[in-house]
């Protein structure tokens, strides 16, 4: 399992992104669901957001925010950037195993 920080950058004006959000944040709950993400939300200033999530592949990480309404109506830029959990809480251990 890979783990990845992924930073959302975005492109429209915020009162774009305000419109989007409901629909952003129901995508999110899927991610959740679905165990590739951990935590996320708006940077401050609101200016994008930040997401911690795993995968088993970088690719199949970008196929699953290809579906964010954000990407989807060109509101957005992401950038992925891997990294190795060597040091977390002991309550991460399962997720950071990928149970």
């Amino acid at each position: 399992m890979k783990h990845f920080l992924v930073d959302i950058q975005y492109t429209a004006p915020i009162e774009t992104i305000d419109e989007i959000l409901p629909s952003h944040r129901a995508f999110l709950q899927v991610g959740y669901e679905q165990g590739y993400l951990l935590c996320s939300g708006p940077k401050n200033p609101r200016v994008g957001g930040i997401v911690i999530a795993r995968a088993e592949s970088e690719e199949e990480l970008r196929n699953f925010f290809s579906k964010d309404p954000y990407q989807q109506q060109n509101a957005a830029h992401y950038s992925f950037i891997e990294f190795n959990p060597v040091k977390f809480q002991p309550f991460l251990e399962k997720w950071v195993a990928g149970q």
